[in-house]
């Protein structure tokens, strides 16, 4: 069964972290949502507090992973592109060719961490600015480039989870969980 990794820190977007989380679940994928402070409930973006499955250190433990999942929401986009940890966990997963994902303003982390260089992205349009330049920019809701997929926000989250899951178990897994979940795409 392939692993998955979300990154929860304090100020993440709620709906990219549980809607990916899940949707991924329910395509047979294993997930660990880690806490970057540890396992203790975390503060989201819009006052919904999510209990992560472990601490990030706990969850590197059980590494690697087959995908690093990096949700949006600008404080824990910002939280996550200034830890040294998950900048550490980045390198080794492009280095190892494993999976990188990121939504809305997730890409930025990628860019703190000098991820994906010269690779296409998409994001939230508020930090596109940011993004042009280091990596080509798409507007499509969803961009996959090779090993990296990229999404733009929370309007996004059922077909960035689903493209997750075709990346990782194929079109079979992949195709039924829209109709599934009654999800328009």
């Amino acid at each position: 069964m392939p692993t998955a990794l979300v990154l929860l820190a304090e100020g993440a977007e709620e709906m990219e972290t549980v809607i990916t989380a899940d949707v991924l679940r329910r395509g047979g994928v294993e997930v660990t949502v880690a806490g970057l402070s540890g396992d203790s409930p975390v503060l989201c973006s819009r006052k919904v507090s999510i209990k992560p499955d472990k601490s990030l250190t706990e969850a590197l433990k059980a590494g690697p992973y087959d995908a690093v999942v990096i949700p949006g929401g600008g404080n824990g986009a910002q939280n996550l592109a200034e830890s040294k940890a998950v900048g550490e966990v980045l390198k080794e997963q492009e280095k190892r060719g494993g999976v990188i994902a990121a939504i809305c303003a997730g890409p930025t982390v990628l860019l703190s961490h000098g991820i994906a260089a010269g690779k296409t992205v998409t994001s939230y349009p508020s930090v596109k600015d940011k993004l042009t330049g280091q990596y080509s920019y798409s507007e499509d809701r969803v961009v996959q480039d090779g090993k990296l997929v990229t999404s733009q926000g929370p309007g996004t989250t059922f077909e960035f989870g689903i493209k997750l899951v075709e990346v990782l178990q194929g079109k079979e897994k992949a195709e039924p969980l829209a109709g599934q979940m009654l999800v328009k795409l």
